[in-house]
């Protein structure tokens, strides 16, 4: 086991155990697991803070992406285009719904998904966009918006990722990220930036009549109980876990900002690398940092993962492998040759240790190992 890890979870827990230990306490002591008055809590504190008119929690973060894709009552077929450069849900959920995900290719520098790319992918078919806010900061939002306005597509935001992230738009309004498309998703996995003690997850959306058919959706089809007016499916957040992001919430902004003062002294200490790319913020996007993202040259990234594991810290490859290159998803229409921004992160990315409870002194030890790496081996 890593001496540095990924993340550290039980440093937080500790941190905030008494609030966490009272909150499950009281679910325990209620006997309602399942709905009730402590998820119903939940969902308006989150859509109070990201400033949106409905959250609907459910079971999982894809459970999120597929339910937001039934509202849609798309024509099976349909094409819905995505970031090649992305975890598998994204592109899972349209293919087992029966549409048709096109991967497109991303912005080398942001790693998100690339306006310029959608509007060449566009056909007759195409019917919805999925921008993922990869890593914690914003995609384009109101390039994309132009587009799906333009062209009357639906925009699913793919949030899992930088929840907590402004954006700011052209006209110099800011709203929270998940929250300018028709609608936004979410995941409250342990290691998200929000995160609960097992899995969950959200939707969001301005809609009242979309908010109705999702709250529909993921909870069999049921307006009424036993009147099942459309097929759906059984996707819930439970009370335990409902009571644990309850809690995180009120520390959540007090934990972007530690990602950030960590993401700031990471980027600091290596700036100085020539073999190294740091993260770069977006101008129309802050970063709460999900991941700290560096891009290593020279095809030495394998080389300094393994000699960062010898010293046992621990570092991620997010993603190793493209979305079209995946057995799941061949053959498809993508060039074999593949998408060139996508291909080169694939072999470049690597992501360090970024977590709430990071200190410049660990962040010291793992800064000397990258420096001691002899780039030139």
């Amino acid at each position: 086991m890593s001496k540095i890890p990924m993340v550290d979870l039980k440093g937080q827990y500790q941190h905030i155990k008494s609030e966490i230990d009272e909150a499950i306490s009281e679910v325990l002591a209620s006997g309602q697991f399942i709905k009730g008055p402590v998820v119903a809590a939940f969902e308006q504190s989150l859509a109070d803070h990201l400033g949106t008119a409905h959250v609907i929690s459910c079971a999982n973060g894809t459970d999120a992406l597929q339910i937001a894709l039934m509202s849609l009552d798309l024509e099976p077929g349909a094409e819905i285009i995505v970031p090649s450069f992305t975890y598998v849900s994204t592109a899972e959920v349209i293919s087992l719904l029966g549409y048709t995900p096109v991967m497109i290719d991303v912005d080398p520098v942001s790693f998100n998904i690339s306006a310029a790319q959608i509007e060449a992918a566009l056909t007759e078919r195409t019917r919805a966009i999925v921008p993922v806010h990869l890593f914690g900061q914003s995609c384009d939002m109101d390039s994309i918006m132009k587009i799906a306005k333009l062209h009357g597509l639906f925009v699913i935001e793919d949030n899992a990722q930088a929840i907590g992230a402004t954006y700011i738009g052209t006209d110099q309004t800011n709203a929270m990220s998940g929250t300018i498309g028709h609608i936004g998703c979410t995941s409250f996995f342990p290691t998200k930036n929000l995160g609960c003690y097992g899995d969950g997850g959200a939707i969001c959306t301005d809609d009242d009549a979309l908010a109705e058919k999702i709250r529909m959706i993921a909870n069999h089809g049921q307006r009424k109980k036993y009147q099942h007016d459309i097929i759906g499916v059984n996707s819930r957040l439970d009370a335990l876990q409902a009571a644990v992001l309850s809690v995180k919430l009120r520390h959540f902004e007090q934990y972007i900002k530690a990602r950030q003062m960590a993401a700031a002294y990471y980027t600091e200490q290596l700036q100085d690398l020539d073999w190294i790319d740091t993260p770069i913020e977006s101008q129309y996007s802050n970063h709460v940092y999900h991941q700290y993202t560096i891009k290593v040259k020279l095809g030495k990234r394998d080389a300094l993962q393994q000699h960062l594991k010898q010293a046992g810290i621990a570092s991620m490859v997010y993603y190793p492998i493209p979305l079209y290159r995946q057995a799941a998803f061949l053959p498809n229409d993508v060039a074999r040759d593949g998408l060139q921004h996508t291909e080169m992160l694939c072999d470049a990315v690597l992501s360090l240790p970024m977590h709430t409870e990071l200190t410049p002194a660990i962040q010291d030890v793992i800064i000397k190992e990258i420096k001691l790496f002899d780039v030139t081996q």
